[in-house]
């Protein structure tokens, strides 16, 4: 628990910093839109409802799935962009985060804003007129003045829900507080994901409470109050605006991906680790979704990441067809360098592959060995899916393959659904090959007859800016064939066992490949079953 708590608090830096710039970034945007638009609303009847009504329906899409939704907007405005002037702009990471979170900040300041220059009497506004004033002057010098307590606490309320929604911004390749949470909810390590709910809950009083402090300054007319909490937010803001601008003098990093579940953050770090130890400096930015990633390493967002060949197969590709494990590697390679010259340094040596699971006991009582066998039997089980699962093309083949109708399905972390295996609440899972938790938990993996499945090796993708970076290729070169499926298991095991952290566990991977002598020729290890997103 100390050392976990330990490892957390180094961390806190490398995400608190983003999570600042992003969060003040977004909120300052917002303020700086909605305050003019509340002007408009009060002087137009006619616009006030449709920009309260815009703004509030943005407040009802799920925050992740408008910060996934403006990646993929961005990235074809970015490709347009280098169509058109021959230059474009980062896609991934903070520009899809802050423009989410400005739409957030919007409706509480908007409306908050609206209703402060409706309190001013008509008289109020009269008596400004007559004194000489313009209705601009009016406007800044006595209209927004009186309605600024009002508008604070608007922006007060923006700033809660905007940290707070900032920690949903890992999906989309944004460092923040959200890598406690999403890193820690993958591995199943509590200490984590703790840290980075109090981390961002504190985060978010500290900067209501100074907000507050320049609130109640508006309302006494006393400067000391509103000057001290200025100063003391542009003081965080530029203190946490200091280290990133010093990283990004200190010169380029090699950027590594990784997804959301424990093996990919654990594979993450351990070509981090070789590219270091070859002389690199590289950071990993973890979390990412399957879709998002691909995106990101064609667009030279990120220069490497593990994928599987099932994936980019069937996700990708669209291939519905399964020509055996060689045949599906070569396709997915020369598609690779062929369409986006994303280059495939090679497999690590092991499949990760999509699979049914069972308990033991429960496939032995009901006399389930393959995925045939379980077709009779489907209609009065439940099965439990990862996030993809049930969107995923590998689910529609087996659906078509085996005639597959359970009793019900339901969603869970990758993690979780091994503990609803375990607890009953589930008869069936949509397990990964190369999960330690086949092993410690004795489960039975059922074969698949009829080839559904495409096979899953994963493979190491350099991006389309770095296909010719010998440095780069060099580096990751002495990881292909090296990580044979039980090794992988045990560093899986490892971490979801709470034994180790990723890091720790990849490291050691490190270490025992460092010792051993690394096979140059041959293909990786076959294994039987079948995934990973």
């Amino acid at each position: 628990m100390a050392d976990r708590f330990s490892a957390a608090w180094a961390r806190l830096p490398d995400y608190l910093v983003p999570h600042v710039l992003l969060s003040a970034t977004a909120l300052a945007i917002g303020v700086a839109i909605a305050v003019p638009l509340a002007v408009v609303a009060t002087r137009s009847r006619a616009l006030r409802w449709p920009l309260l009504a815009v703004a509030g329906m943005f407040q009802t899409v799920p925050s992740l799935a408008l910060l996934a939704l403006f990646y993929p907007l961005l990235l074809a405005l970015s490709a347009l962009s280098t169509q058109l002037i021959g230059r474009g702009f980062p896609a991934l990471g903070f520009l899809p985060s802050v423009l989410a979170l400005t739409l957030y900040a919007i409706l509480p300041v908007l409306r908050n804003t609206v209703a402060g220059l409706e309190a001013v009497s008509a008289d109020t506004r009269e008596a400004a007129l007559g004194v000489g004033m313009s209705r601009r002057q009016s406007l800044l010098q006595v209209e927004l003045p009186i309605a600024a307590p009002l508008v604070l606490a608007g922006v007060r309320t923006s700033a809660v829900w905007v940290i707070g929604a900032a920690t949903l911004a890992t999906p989309v390749g944004q460092v923040s507080l959200g890598n406690y949470i999403f890193t820690g909810l993958q591995t199943e390590n509590w200490v984590s994901v703790l840290f980075g709910c109090i981390a961002a809950s504190a985060l978010a009083l500290i900067v209501d409470q100074l907000l507050g402090a320049v609130e109640a300054g508006l309302r006494k007319r006393d400067r000391r109050f509103v000057i001290a909490g200025l100063v003391a937010l542009a003081a965080g803001t530029a203190a946490a605006g200091w280290p990133a601008a010093a990283s990004a003098m200190a010169g380029p990093r090699y950027l590594v991906g990784a997804k959301t579940f424990g093996e990919q953050i654990i594979l993450g770090r351990l070509l981090q680790d070789e590219l270091q130890a070859h002389g690199l400096r590289a950071d990993v930015r973890t979390g990412l979704g399957s879709s998002v990633i691909l995106q990101a390493l064609r667009a030279d967002e990120i220069d490497a990441y593990v994928d599987y060949s099932g994936t980019i197969w069937t996700n990708a590709m669209g291939r519905r067809d399964n020509p055996g494990r060689k045949a599906v590697m070569d396709g997915v390679t020369d598609w690779l360098g062929r369409r986006y010259g994303v280059k495939v340094v090679g497999p690590l040596g092991f499949q990760n592959a999509y699979a049914l699971a069972m308990r033991e006991d429960r496939a032995r009582a009901l006399g389930v060995r393959t995925i045939a066998d379980l077709t009779r039997v489907a209609p009065r089980l439940v099965i439990g899916g990862d996030y993809e699962f049930f969107g995923r093309p590998e689910w529609t083949s087996l659906e078509r393959a085996y005639h597959l109708r359970f009793r019900a399905e339901r969603q869970f972390a990758s993690t979780f659904m091994y503990r609803a295996l375990e607890s009953g609440s589930v008869d069936v899972v949509s397990a990964f090959s190369s999960d330690g938790q086949i092993s410690v938990d004795r489960l039975r993996v059922l074969r698949d007859p009829k080839g559904a499945l495409p096979p899953y090796d994963a493979l190491i993708l350099v991006a389309p800016a770095r296909a010719g970076d010998a440095r780069l290729i060099s580096a990751l070169r002495p990881l292909v064939n090296a990580l044979p499926v039980e090794t992988m298991r045990r560093a899986n095991g490892a971490v979801d066992g709470g034994h180790a952290s990723a890091a720790e566990a990849a490291a050691r991977l490190a270490r025992g490949i460092a010792a051993s002598e690394r096979p140059r020729a041959g293909g990786p290890e076959v294994v039987t079953a079948a995934h990973a997103s």
